[in-house]
């Protein structure tokens, strides 16, 4: 039918098959009759009441194909029902499609998804879809495609019908989705009306393609005695089977045999093998073989603190604040041997894929192939076999990044959140803007497990959350029976083997400008690369920008190359040679040739202001001809395998130097490194947001930590045009208690978290008038409703870069005091205040202000 075309049309939804608005999820078993059913429909959080059909059995928390509107759509089936209201008709409730996965769904699991929704304002259908791996839940799509040649004279087509036509035919297939014409061609509905009614075009519904097994032919022997029958060709390649113990993928056994797969159907032929399709499982490919490692030998604090962890039964929260190279790993490592020995399997989640590789050596080096690596740079396949594979109860390491926390893992005994403190714990866009160190607690509360939240750098709402808790136990060295807690703070002061933490010297980059020196390197950071080429070691130079240059300027009339799409400009790259120079947006990544000549007033001069990680590497070459480089950052790994070959190289001595962004800064282990420079530290003390201070202390000390992890002694040059900054004094001292002494007060006066909450809506738009309007509309309501004094609204205002994408942004903060109720309105009554050009989002205790 015309009116069930795409979602567009639509929904031409049966209204007697919708059952109550959702408002709560029962968990069952039964499997036969009526059930509801959360569908993947934009814009409907209803339950629609489907009919089990015999062919299939359902459960609760199934992953269902279902129809809807004249498409097939993905769902997730919620409860059954044992009779139908009273507005209803039998004959008016449509059966089920298929049954996609069964049984993804526990009690408790289902629990924690339905608390993410609701604390993060999100639909519960939107936290499903984040929580599975991609291809489980599909939605058919709606095609058109042309018929035989049209005879119809044009005289009786309208000019829309003629345009969609016209369109249709310009492809050998004839075919384009709907969704494709519309956006091709205006008012393009009542013009398909018309080629469906003369019956020139014809509409069909194409299904979503959905991640499936992997089948690989499989070689399995059958018959252990070899048979005259067989040939002395045929009995060697037999026996190359038997040696691998009677069972090898085809395509192994045609290469170890130099044979072809017509000789092995022959051999299949008399009986004496099978060759049968078998799943064959797609993991991340791992480099190297890891031999054993032993458990380390413990310093006092880390028994004391492994003490606590082990005694723990049920949930509790673990601050493991230990300084950069106190071992916090190895006290992992042994905490999980615990609970592997109880049959309990453990989630390890990392702030950044590129320690992944790294911590995964580790890991498997203790554990083999307990441990399995599940995070977004996987492919949907592999996503999609590493999640299934978490099913069995067997007990296993899950290691991932922040969508790892959504891995069904069955009897889970431990959560541990490395480097807790990190900022890529938190989900920006899509929605859910969930925090992994919050959803994680809630997790580890429902599965009665312990968290462990690991950093040299805690974030602040840690350090309160387990400071103020009024039970929270400080345990000594000679702790051997702990009371049991809830929360838990063990400290590990100091380095392993005693190792000193590296000096930090900061350098006053003024007075070497005033003494004559116009290098990006200081004169003590120049000495230093040199001192440190010269003994053959190796450093690391920290600049918090990748690509060459910050942006590019005409040196004649001032003209700045801007991103048509954002209001920003473009930073320069410089891939290789000067050809191959590009401007960047690193907001929508437009990429656009440098300009030979300024496009204002024809002039050949620019200049390159700032500098990044290409430019870093550009000036060592020139300055350092001998130091050999390695970048670093998202520009150089962003192919598969790039990070693990990036440190691999580094740590076989390939590089002297590894020039980098913050991801040097994620808790990377690499004993070799015995200098540190940070070319440029005011980017990052002088960002426009009430964390700046926290995340540049993090991020130096971070940084700093990477050095004198090994036998030699390191050392650590920061440079700066501001020394004088409390932040860069306590670097200096490693004074994380000095730091949280300057902070807290700070935020407490201007009700900021860990004191106060915030809730931050952002609204986008194409139309500028529209998004400024509704965002408008919006803080008037929000203002009215603030009255009572829970919270005090911040704006509207525009984004600190307004334009992105060509979308324009506005913003609202709430403020919510320390005492205040952290509620917002209805979400739905704020979406009904949200005009149709609008996407509003609603970012709860949100980091990123931009």
């Amino acid at each position: 039918m015309f009116d069930s075309l795409s979602p567009d049309f639509m929904p031409n939804l049966d209204r007697a098959t919708v059952s109550t608005p959702i408002t709560g999820y029962t968990v069952g078993t039964k499997a036969a009759g009526l059930v509801e059913v959360l569908v993947d429909c934009p814009g409907t959080q209803s339950l629609y009441t489907y009919n089990v059909p015999d062919r299939l059995s359902v459960q609760v928390g199934d992953i269902l194909s279902v129809p809807l509107g004249g498409q097939i759509v993905g769902g997730i089936a919620i409860r059954f029902v044992d009779r139908l209201p009273d507005s209803l008709a039998i004959s008016q409730i449509k059966d089920i499609d298929d049954v996609v996965a069964s049984g993804l769904f526990k009690p408790n699991y289902w629990q924690w998804l339905s608390q993410i929704a609701q604390y993060y304002y999100t639909p519960l259908i939107q936290v499903i879809k984040v929580a599975l791996p991609p291809g489980l839940l599909t939605r058919s799509h709606r095609r058109i495609r042309a018929m035989a040649i049209d005879e119809t004279p044009d005289v009786f087509l309208s000019d829309i019908a003629k345009q969609i036509l016209k369109l249709l035919n310009s492809t050998p297939a004839r075919n384009y989705s709907w969704q494709h014409i519309q956006k091709q061609i205006p008012q393009a509905r009542k013009g398909l009306r018309e080629l469906l009614d003369r019956q020139v075009v014809t509409s069909y519904l194409e299904s979503g393609k959905t991640q499936q097994p992997k089948l690989q032919k499989a070689v399995i022997l059958t018959a252990d005695v070899v048979g005259s029958d067989l040939t002395d060709r045929q009995r060697e390649i037999v026996g190359i089977l038997k040696q691998h113990d009677g069972e090898l993928w085809q395509s192994e056994l045609v290469n170890l045999s130099n044979t072809t797969a017509s000789t092995l159907a022959k051999i299949a032929e008399k009986g004496y093998i099978a060759i049968v399709n078998k799943e064959k499982l797609r993991s991340e490919r791992e480099l190297g073989i890891f031999q054993q490692e032993p458990a380390k030998l413990l310093t006092p604090d880390q028994a004391a603190a492994l003490t606590v962890i082990n005694s723990l039964s049920g949930f509790a929260q673990v601050l493991l604040h230990g300084v950069t190279g106190s071992g916090k790993t190895e006290v992992y490592l042994q905490a999980i041997a615990q609970i592997l020995a109880k049959s309990q399997s453990v989630l390890v989640l990392v702030p950044e894929i590129g320690l992944t590789p790294q911590l995964t050596d580790r890991f498997r080096s203790r554990f083999g192939d307990q441990v399995c690596v599940y995070h977004s740079a996987l492919s949907d396949g592999e996503r999609y076999d590493t999640w299934r594979q978490m099913f069995n109860n067997t007990s296993q390491i899950i290691i991932g990044t922040r969508s790892a926390i959504f891995a069904p893992v069955p009897n889970l005994g431990l959560i541990i959140l490395d480097e807790e403190h990190d900022s890529s714990f938190k989900q920006d866009q899509p929605a859910p803007t969930y925090q992994t160190r919050d959803i994680a607690k809630w997790r580890a509360e429902l599965e009665l497990c312990p968290l462990i939240l690991g950093s040299a750098t805690p974030s602040l709402e840690t350090w309160v959350n387990i400071h103020l808790t009024p039970n929270t136990q400080h345990p000594t060295p000679n702790t051997q029976h702990p009371t049991p807690h809830s929360s838990y703070y063990l400290p590990l002061p100091t380095r392993v083997y005693s190792r000193p933490l590296p000096p930090v010297e900061i350098v006053d980059m003024r007075q070497e400008l005033h003494q004559g020196n116009r290098s990006i390197f200081s004169r003590p950071l120049a000495q230093a690369l040199c001192q440190m080429q010269a003994q053959q070691q190796q450093g690391i130079l920290f600049i918090h920008r990748r690509g060459h240059s910050t942006f590019v300027s005409c040196r004649s009339c001032g003209y700045v190359c801007e991103c048509p799409n954002c209001d920003v400009s473009l930073a320069y790259h410089q891939p290789g040679t000067a050809e191959q120079a590009q401007l960047r947006c690193h907001y929508c990544n437009h990429c656009q040739p440098q300009p030979r000549k300024c496009p204002e007033c024809d002039s050949p001069y620019f200049k390159f202001f700032g500098s990044g990680t290409q430019k870093i590497v550009e000036e060592l070459q020139r300055e350092f001809p001998q130091l050999r480089c390695l970048r670093f950052d998202s520009d150089t790994t962003s192919t598969k395998g790039a990070h693990r070959r990036i440190l691999t190289a580094f740590v076989q001595g390939e590089a002297d130097l590894l020039v980098g962004t913050q991801m040097l800064t994620k808790g990377l282990d690499l004993p070799q490194v015995v200098l540190v420079g940070v070319v440029a530290a005011d980017g990052l003390l002088h960002l426009s947001d009430y964390r700046a201070a926290e995340r540049t202390f993090q991020t130096l000390t971070q940084v700093a930590g990477r050095c004198g992890r090994g036998e030699e002694a390191g050392k650590v040059i920061i440079q700066t045009y501001n020394p004088e900054h409390p932040v860069l004094a306590a670097v200096t001292k490693h004074d994380y208690a000095a730091f949280i002494a300057a902070e807290l007060p700070e935020r407490q006066v201007l009700d900021y978290p860990p004191t106060g909450k915030l809730i931050l809506l952002r609204f986008s738009s194409l139309d500028p008038i529209a998004v400024e309007q509704t965002v408008t509309d919006i803080g008037e309501m929000l203002a009215a409703a603030a009255i009572a004094g829970c919270y005090e609204v911040l704006g509207p205002a525009p984004a600190t870069v307004m334009r992105v994408s060509n979308r324009y942004r506005w913003q609202i903060m709430l403020k919510y005091l320390p005492n205040g109720t952290a509620t917002l309105p209805d979400w739905e009554v704020l979406r009904t205040r949200c005009s149709n050009l609008v996407k509003m989002t609603i970012d709860v205790d949100p980091q990123n202000f931009l």
